[in-house]
Order: C-alpha cells, then structure tokens, then sequence
C-alpha cells in the first residue's frame, strides 16, 4: 500500500497501520492481478498481521530465467556498485472500472469501520476529487478505454530491497499512447533493466588437477564442463513493448591467491571456448605441458584460490531503444590450496 497520500502524510500514516491490522482479510492495494501463469509480480511485505501486498507488475518475462527455490554457490555482483536495477515503477494498472471496483472491495471489510475509512479517503480522491488539485471524478469512468490508471510495482527479484518503498504515488491518470512525466514510470530500459536482474546466470564451478594437494613448479589444471558458459537472455514485456536483455560470457578469471604463483594465461583471463567450457580437462600424459587455462605456485604453503566469471550485458526493445548494462561478475566462494614442495627420495 502506498505510504504517501498528496498533502496529507498524517492520514497516510493511519491508512498504511489500519491496513496491517486488515491485512488478513483485506484486499490489496495494487495488487490486481491477470491471471497469467507467467506473469512475475508476487511482491508482498511481511508483518505481524499477515501479508500485505504492495503491487503485482503485469510485465511478463521469459528466457533463461530464475527460478524462485534456485540457490547457488557464489557471489553475484555488478561491475558498477552504484548501480542496481529498479527495485519498483509505475506501470498501466487499473481501468477505471477497476478501480471503482478495487476500492469497492475495501469496503466490504467491516473490521472497526477501517474498511469504509479506507474507502472514504480513495473516494476523496477518485471519485469526488478536485482535478485541480490531481484529484478524480467518478472514477474517470467516462474515459473507460481512453488511458489507464498507473500504479506502483515492486521487482518481485528485489521486494525485501528498502528501494522499494521509494515508488510512493498512488495511482495516477495517464491517457492511451502517453509517457507519464514521472520518474520511475516503466519504459524499454526500465523493462530491460527487469530483464537483466530477471536473467538465470549459472554458479561459477570450476575443476582442478591435482584436485587435493598442488606441488611447487607444476602446474594446476583448472577447468570448467562444456555448456555451462553460453549467451543467456530474457525478455520482459508490457503495453506492447518488448524488451530483451542479453547477457554475454567473457572470461574466467583467477586469483591465485599467491604473490609466487605464475597464472596461464599470463591476464589470468581464461578464455570461453566455442562449447562454453572453459580451460581443458587434464588427462594422463599432460604434466609436462602448460595448460590453457591454470596456475604454477612458486612456494609451498596454504592459499586462498578464487575465479570468476564476468558477464556483458545490454538490452535492446522493440521500439529500437537499446544500451549497454554494467557488467555482471560471478565469483566462486574462496577455495583453499595447499602446496607442497617437490618430495625427493634419498638412495
């Protein structure tokens, strides 16, 4: 439910309180939903009383994406750390028949009278509203077809985000065919920015040989299986835009963890092979050669190995708007390597 009513943050403040004690029996404010099994926009807030929901985005996505139980080992991050996708927006939401019907609903709770409080104070604002001051008539029932009611969304990936709070306006008038002059209003980056943090980016899980204990001067094999590294995408639309983000694997890089290491390639960059794989396998017969993809410990000791994949992302819409998106970097929890010094056998 939105926290900010215009001109009266003290009645808001009552709304928002009486809305927690009716939230079991109440319906939620935004939270209409289309009946599509693809649609991602279950975003509620959690209290004592139950769940609130607080905005169910019509935007549906699909691709390669997350699955909601998935869980995997790692660190996900972006290349800009001031940067992170929207964490909510307006979007087209209520006709105005259905908004004459949603506030209808909150007066069918009878809990202390919170439902025709409630009621009252949308209708002041929807029904009997002053249009000079951003108020409504009737609903705008005499413009059913014309334009939309938009209202505030959560990203369902970021709804514990405090950001999400930030898209505080209630619902707003915007006709067919027009770009609301508000900030956070969806359009084909704010789509495709849901996209990219919409996008199933596999743990970065890579293979060594020796896989125990590594020896100075040889090398370790490091490897990743084939098809794990491909080009991922996901698209998100809504209000007949489409917008798709793609995201690129580049390199895995490794950290040693060693002052004394020698790393191949020399960057340290281990470069995607045309499977997805990543390095080669070692096999019998290998222990003289220089791996594609690997690291030589120069001293014997305990050290901390860590690798990670960096991922390009951009977007592109069917409006012909595209961009590029901070990198996305993927990094394996620290892996201990113990290194010993070559034994040698006395005659």
């Amino acid at each position: 439910m939105p926290a900010v009513i215009r001109g009266n943050r003290a009645v808001a403040a009552t709304l928002l309180a009486a809305a927690i004690v009716a939230s079991q029996a109440a319906p939620a404010w935004a939270s209409k939903d289309n009946g599509s099994s693809h649609s991602r926009g279950d975003a509620s807030a959690q209290n004592s009383a139950g769940n609130v929901t607080v905005g169910v985005s019509k935007a549906q996505v699909s691709g390669d994406t997350k699955s909601g139980s998935a869980k995997t080992a790692g660190e996900l991050t972006s290349s800009d750390s001031s940067w992170t996708p929207p964490a909510c927006w307006y979007e087209p939401t209520y006709s105005p028949k259905e908004m004459e019907a949603m506030i209808g609903k909150w007066r069918t709770i009878k809990f202390f009278g919170i439902g025709d409080f409630i009621g009252d104070v949308f209708d002041s604002q929807y029904k009997t509203g002053d249009p000079a001051k951003g108020g409504y008539k009737d609903y705008n029932l005499d413009q059913e077809g014309k334009g939309m009611f938009w209202a505030a969304v959560v990203n369902p990936n970021r709804k514990d985000d405090p950001e999400a709070s930030k898209c505080d306006k209630f619902p707003f008038w915007v006709e067919n065919g027009k770009t609301p002059d508000v900030p956070m209003a969806v359009n084909a980056r704010i789509l495709g920015e849901y996209a990219s943090d919409s996008i199933a980016l596999p743990s970065t899980q890579v293979s060594m040989a020796p896989s125990g204990t590594s020896t100075v001067n040889l090398p370790t094999w490091i490897w990743a299986p084939g098809k794990q590294f491909t080009e991922k995408k996901v698209s998100a639309s809504l209000a007949g835009i489409t917008s798709t983000a793609v995201a690129t694997p580049v390199a895995l890089h490794i950290e040693s963890g060693s002052p004394d290491a020698t790393v191949f390639p020399a960057s340290g960059n281990c470069p995607i092979n045309a499977d997805g794989s990543i390095g080669e396998p070692y096999a019998a017969g290998k222990a003289g050669q220089t791996p594609p993809c690997g690291v030589t410990y120069g001293r014997a000791g305990s050290y901390s190995f860590k690798a990670s994949i960096t991922w390009h992302v951009s977007w592109s819409a069917t409006n012909g708007e595209h961009g590029p998106l901070p990198d996305s970097i993927f990094t394996t929890p620290p892996q201990n390597v113990t290194v010993q010094e070559i034994q040698s056998i006395n005659r």
